[in-house]
């Protein structure tokens, strides 16, 4: 059995690990992390870029509407519908930007940036 004053710092421990599990699924990092490490890498030009409305720490989360030209086969479009970006690094998503994103060979429509790295 859990001594009481173990409690609280046990409660807050599960929920900021819940709250973080949260912020990376309305932020775009949750998907960006599966895809960096199992996708194919590719560039892609910005096409279209949109505000959803969310931030984290300042940080602006951003959709995109991509052209993703992989190393060898067609080139297609794709959404990237939550993307967490610096914003310091805004004016890099501008249309006509060419950025790094991997997406999942088996299901091309699932695309996320390559550029930062999540832990």
């Amino acid at each position: 059995m859990t001594h009481p004053s173990f409690r609280l710092p046990l409660l807050l421990a599960t929920l900021s690990l819940a709250s973080c599990a949260v912020i990376d699924r309305m932020s775009g990092v949750s998907e960006t992390k599966t895809l960096q490490a199992t996708g194919v890498a590719a560039e892609a030009t910005v096409l279209r870029i949109w505000d959803t409305g969310i931030t984290v720490n300042h940080d602006p989360v951003i959709g995109m509407e991509v052209e993703v030209r992989p190393g060898e086969g067609k080139s297609w479009k794709a959404t990237i519908p939550k993307s967490l970006i610096s914003r310091l690094d805004v004016p890099r998503f501008q249309p006509g930007s060419v950025v790094d994103v991997r997406y999942d060979p088996h299901d091309t429509s699932r695309v996320a940036l390559d550029m930062y790295h999540y832990r």
